[in-house]
């Protein structure tokens, strides 16, 4: 069993949230489904994205790879209490410690899928500096003169990044600055290091999750 960004209630919530749908989760989600599951031979579930809601229906999601989005709620998650023997897939190391009440949680860096990040890149940059991600995100780290990329469907705003030569971000959106061939700006005191956020392709991702099933589970299937 499959539960992702395509389920009714996830979509439902979605297309009430504004622009605040265009949120790594469900980016980050699109490329699990293509590009990981795929290639991961386990008997467990899936689920892709944080969906309190499914405690209310009757989906057993016991025995389950759950993906954590959320680095700073932990609390987030409480509703996985409800259930057994789940694999909690963190893309920050400190989550993990975070999390580990509601199963096992395991760090598998985030991830993209490289070759359609680089169609987007440029030869030449033609701006400097701008913030990228979700507007609830800035802080006075943040210049307050610099653009800011926000509130855009994604393919918008890798060209938009494209054409500068300074980002500051975090998580996937970082990695894909530095595939088109960004500098990393600082802004999260979490992250000091840009160095931290590697340029990971999705088919590495699955081989490392792999290997973490089978010590968990065993040899794969």
């Amino acid at each position: 069993m499959i539960i992702d960004h395509n389920h009714p209630i996830y979509k439902k919530r979605r297309n009430g949230a504004g622009n605040n749908k265009y949120n790594g989760a469900y980016y980050y989600s699109l490329d699990i489904i293509r590009h990981i599951i795929p290639k991961v031979k386990t008997d467990r579930n899936w689920v892709t994205i944080n969906m309190p809601e499914l405690t209310k229906t009757d989906v057993n999601l016991d025995h389950s790879i759950i993906f954590i989005h959320n680095n700073l709620q932990p609390n987030a998650y409480q509703w996985l209490r409800k259930y057994k023997d789940l694999i909690l897939v963190c893309g920050v190391p400190s989550t993990t410690e975070k999390i580990k009440f509601f199963g096992t949680p395991v760090y598998l860096p985030l991830s993209v899928n490289v070759k359609q990040i680089e169609k987007y890149r440029r030869n030449i940059k033609d701006k400097k500096v701008a913030f990228a991600g979700r507007r609830n995100k800035l802080n006075n780290h943040v210049p307050s003169s610099i653009d800011i990329l926000t509130d855009m469907p994604r393919y918008r705003l890798l060209q938009e990044m494209a054409r500068y030569e300074e980002i500051y971000a975090v998580g996937r959106t970082a990695i894909e600055a530095k595939i088109l061939g960004c500098n990393i700006k600082v802004y999260d005191e979490r992250f000091p290091d840009p160095k931290f956020w590697k340029v990971i392709d999705c088919s590495e991702s699955a081989k490392t999750l792999q290997q973490i099933l089978n010590i968990i589970d065993g040899e794969e299937l």
